[in-house]
């Protein structure tokens, strides 16, 4: 028996359900809109600032679901995991034995992390706000930590945890290639090994290269054990991670995977630990919590294992019994009006990936960026739908747009910034002070295809534009990025 009904229901309390609830009260006054979330906590983004036509800043915010309730007098939350969805009829069930029907249903559900070893006591994966604060708690008696990951979340831990040393392995040939390439990845690395704030030294300098074939670019426990909604831009700020050692250090393992985990070391191999520079009658007489045996022979010892190997779309309540489609890499595929293959059923966030004709600058990144974009777009379909009225896919979607920070400097990506899907006709521009900014721009037949600045540069705006616009700059060639040539004015 359906125990409430709603006109809309949006499902899970990260910031593309919270965005889309905020849309859909905000531009319907008549209908309830109800947000089931399993957790007694929502990201809520503040502080919203439009940089640019497709850049955007701001700030989230963990609140009280309570809080949400303010929005309208129409929005209802409940604090209930969901565990099923019947398409047929309409509804979803609770883990508390409860229905709610539904006329129009935005699954929001986020993604939970893919962790090395399920159940393992010293493998912790970090992904929410309590995850974050069991890391702060082990940290505090821990002389060691192996990182396994490559991805933001990892970056960012890397370069915030002191007075511990850190083992980071990853499957690459350098570290951040997800955002950046090996170039930048050696401009990130003095802040890297001594965590310190951008400074300034050296000349800016010039350079051209053409790509090579291959380049890449709390508040208790949760209703239902399910992870809680992902962190936002700058989880890490004014967090205290702090480990049990005098100085700190960080030691990379490139191109490995981990290959074992157990509680004693594995029999007859050598451990790695003069690579790290621990002292040798430590290293000889101290016993580890846990060891880690990598694919290129390295054996760790370490306190414990921060997993950060990315994420799975949280898909496995709504599978049974209903035919969605889903994506190769599981996320449930949606259309231009994010809409899932059962009828009156969408979704958004990182628990989808798009289907529809993508515009040659933009990609889908499971990023907070996006997921806002998607939770408001998909509000806007919805209501749209409702009524029968028409409407044209978000002009958010027309260029890749991203900015955050690591290592302390300002990072902004715009469309292809590692010349991914490109293959080896583009040819890169890059301009590099160390310790001031990293300028790349990624160019195709002489238009800018993509662009990845670091540091307080001021291009974004105009590069954006060279973007959308497809303008031919073949006639300027690597003055382009000329440091005496004022850009920003040259094509206001």
């Amino acid at each position: 028996m359906t125990s409430e009904t709603a006109k809309y229901i949006v499902v899970g309390g990260g910031i593309a359900g919270v965005t889309c609830v905020e849309q859909l009260a905000s531009q319907n006054t008549g209908d309830d809109v109800l947000l089931l979330t399993p957790y007694p906590l929502i990201k809520a983004v503040t502080n919203f600032r439009q940089v640019s036509r497709t850049l955007e800043e701001f700030v989230v915010e963990e609140r009280n679901v309570e809080t949400l309730k303010r929005v309208s007098p129409r929005v209802r939350v409940i604090q209930a995991a969901v565990t099923k969805l019947d398409g047929e009829a309409h509804e979803v069930h609770t883990a508390d034995g409860r229905r709610f029907g539904y006329g129009k249903l935005c699954i929001c559900s986020g993604a939970t992390p893919k962790l090395l070893a399920k159940g393992n006591p010293f493998v912790l994966g970090i992904r929410d706000t309590d995850s974050v604060q069991e890391l702060q708690k082990r940290l505090v008696g821990s002389r060691r930590i192996v990182v396994v990951g490559n991805g933001g979340i990892a970056l960012e831990l890397v370069h915030e945890v002191r007075d511990c040393e850190v083992i980071w392995a990853i499957k690459d040939p350098s570290f951040g290639t997800t955002f950046f390439d090996s170039a930048a990845a050696e401009f990130f690395l003095p802040s890297l090994r001594n965590s310190s704030s951008p400074g300034a030294s050296g000349p800016s300098r010039r350079t051209k290269y053409t790509t090579s074939p291959g380049s890449t670019a709390v508040m208790g426990k949760l209703a239902g054990g399910m992870a809680g909604s992902a962190l936002g831009p700058d989880w890490q700020e004014n967090l205290h991670m702090q480990g049990a050692n005098d100085t700190r250090r960080v030691h990379i393992e490139f191109e490995c995977e981990v290959e074992q985990i157990c509680e004693q070391k594995p029999a007859g191999i050598a451990m790695r630990e003069r690579d790290v520079g621990v002292q040798k009658q430590q290293a000889v007489e101290d016993s580890w919590s846990v060891y880690v045996k990598l694919s290129n022979g390295a054996v760790y010892g370490c306190d414990f294992i921060v997993s950060a190997t990315g994420v799975r779309p949280c898909t496995q309540p709504f599978l049974e019994g209903n035919e969605l489609i889903m994506a190769e890499d599981g996320g449930l595929l949606v259309d231009d009006h994010m809409k899932t293959s059962v009828p009156d059923v969408y979704a958004a966030g990182d628990v989808c990936s798009v289907s529809w004709t993508r515009d040659v600058h933009w990609f889908q990144m499971r990023l907070w960026t996006q997921a806002r974009q998607m939770g408001a777009y998909a509000a806007r379909c919805i209501l749209a739908d409702s009524v029968g009225e028409p409407v044209d896919l978000d002009f958010c979607f027309e260029l890749f747009a991203h900015i955050t920070r690591f290592f302390g400097y300002k990072v902004v990506l715009l469309g292809r910034y590692n010349g991914q899907g490109l293959g080896s006709d583009c040819e890169l521009l890059l301009r590099c002070t160390p310790g001031v900014e990293y300028v790349k721009l990624v160019m195709q037949c002489g238009r800018v295809v993509g662009a990845l600045f670091v540091g307080d540069t001021d291009l974004e705006e105009t590069f954006e534009n060279l973007i959308l616009n497809q303008m031919d700059l073949s006639a300027y060639g690597e003055g382009l990025l000329n440091p005496c040539v004022d850009i920003e004015d040259y094509f206001d």
